[in-house]
């Protein structure tokens, strides 16, 4: 019952927010509490969403105060730079503007931090996509799968989990990937490429002084963008006499309400050269102060929440230090922050339920009794199967060592290395990257303004092929 239960509990979970029936915070709230009822455990719904929000609150820390840091260096004019070099790359050409998105994002999450990867990569990229009117689920999407490859990195978390669980030697599970992994980026630079020729065909090549003179119109923001269909977005030189010779920016169609024009200026900053918050005189130390904290990071010297909650102090205190600045400072960056740091703590709720109540832990005895005593010897393939649904529809921990050291279990009464095992468990991050239980991506979305629903139809069918292409090459290389 508890399985059935819990599957139904994602997937009504999954139905009301890409229907949008249900903001995705109320469905993280209201749906596993309803179910929570309805197992019989509503009495125990306090002590879950506590022990889930406990679990939860260091994220929710750690994304708090990295919004505030990184949005002190966007405003600085610490990320300019990056921004007006890939302007120059992209030449308003949307084709290298989504390849550039995933070149990007594959380079930042060098750092094994997908909330970093995505403050970044969104701050550099969404102006271009704004200006040009191009869809904003493309970015989320690329950006998404691409760090969804790239999180398979030692100092990234899922290889260290499976490491741990299967006490095996981090660099065994992972240096026999790299050539997989690498097929699978390949593979994610090619769907860049074939989304970019989409949107080309959708919009048309501009130069830079065609996309400053686009006509303010509604701007759609749907999981079917991209797909080369549809003939809106239409441009239109403008001429003195119609008063459109300077940029006028669309406004949102994606869910965050009908902005002003004014208020469509201030969003656009990112790369206004006269803005008040430059601090060119600062730009090496804010350079340097980024580069130590990533550092900081992926050598473990504190916690990351401490690390952003330090970084952010200092960045406010050196860049802004009169009071009034700081104030306004954090005032501009707490929508992101309540948004965001608000959708890790109803996410505490779900999490909570479904692990308080025993379903995560029946689905996952379910799926592996399901599988064929014949495919044993296969067990390998079948994790890397296996691990597209459940790290999705699970967290990484309830994943890697919940369910991983069961299969290993089975794979190795047929012959099958626990090696294999956790390199085949592997195969999934691209698809979990855009799960519901991650939240970096509401990070994602919530820089980008994208509707969580769009963002969930748009890119689990890519993030799946990647997915696939990964184990596929596995399998081909023989190291799964």
């Amino acid at each position: 019952m508890l399985t059935i239960l819990g599957f139904a509990m994602i997937a009504t979970f999954l139905v009301l927010i890409m229907t949008k029936k249900m903001s995705p915070i109320a469905a993280l709230v209201l749906i596993p509490a309803l179910f929570c009822v309805a197992v019989g455990q509503g009495a125990k719904l306090g002590d879950y969403v506590i022990d889930g929000v406990g679990n939860l609150a260091p994220t929710a820390a750690m994304l708090m105060f990295a919004i505030v840091y990184f949005g002190v260096m966007i405003d600085v004019g610490l990320f300019d730079p990056i921004v007006r070099g890939i302007l120059r790359f992209c030449k308003a050409d949307p084709m290298r503007i989504v390849v550039g998105t995933a070149v990007l994002a594959a380079i930042v999450s060098l750092d094994g931090d997908g909330s970093t990867t995505f403050m970044i990569t969104v701050s550099a990229m969404y102006p271009l996509y704004k200006r040009l009117k191009m869809s904003l689920v493309v970015m989320t999407g690329v950006a998404a799968t691409a760090n969804g490859v790239m999180n398979t990195l030692p100092w990234g978390g899922p290889t260290a989990r499976a490491a741990t669980a299967l006490k095996l030697d981090a660099s065994e599970i992972f240096i026999p990937m790299i050539p997989a992994l690498a097929v699978g980026l390949l593979a994610v630079f090619l769907l860049s490429y074939v989304l970019g020729l989409r949107e080309r065909k959708r919009l048309g090549m501009l130069t830079l002084d065609e996309a400053l003179v686009r006509e303010p119109e509604q701007e759609a923001v749907l999981a079917g963008a991209g797909t080369g269909a549809g003939g809106g977005d239409r441009l239109r030189k403008g001429s003195a006499a119609s008063g459109t010779g300077s940029a006028d920016l669309t406004k949102d169609g994606d869910g965050g309400g009908d902005d002003e024009d004014g208020e469509d200026e201030e969003e656009f900053k990112g790369l206004d050269p006269n803005r008040s918050t430059l601090r060119p005189k600062l730009y090496w130390f804010n350079a340097g102060l980024t580069i130590a904290l990533l550092t900081a990071m992926i050598m473990e010297l504190m916690p990351i929440p401490v690390l952003f909650l330090l970084g952010a102090a200092l960045a406010l205190t050196v860049n802004f230090p009169h009071m009034p600045d700081q104030r306004a400072r954090i005032a501009a960056h707490a929508d992101n922050v309540l948004n965001v740091s608000g959708m890790v703590f109803a996410a505490a709720v779900f999490t909570g339920v479904l692990t308080g109540t025993g379903m995560v832990e029946n689905m996952a005895d379910w799926v592996v009794g399901a599988v064929p005593d014949a495919m044993g010897p296969h067990m390998a393939i079948v994790t890397g199967l296996l691990s597209l649904p459940l790290t999705y529809f699970m967290s990484n921990d309830g994943f890697y060592f919940g369910v991983v050291p069961v299969l290993a279990e089975a794979g190795a009464a047929h012959g099958v290395s626990p090696l294999e095992i956790a390199r085949a468990s592997l195969a999934g991050q691209a698809l979990h990257m855009s799960s519901p239980l991650v939240p970096a991506v509401y990070v994602l979305v919530g820089m980008a303004k994208v509707e969580f629903g769009d963002h969930t139809r748009f890119t689990v069918k890519w993030a799946v092929l990647t997915s696939l292409v990964v184990l596929g090459a596995g399998i081909l290389f023989g190291t799964i």
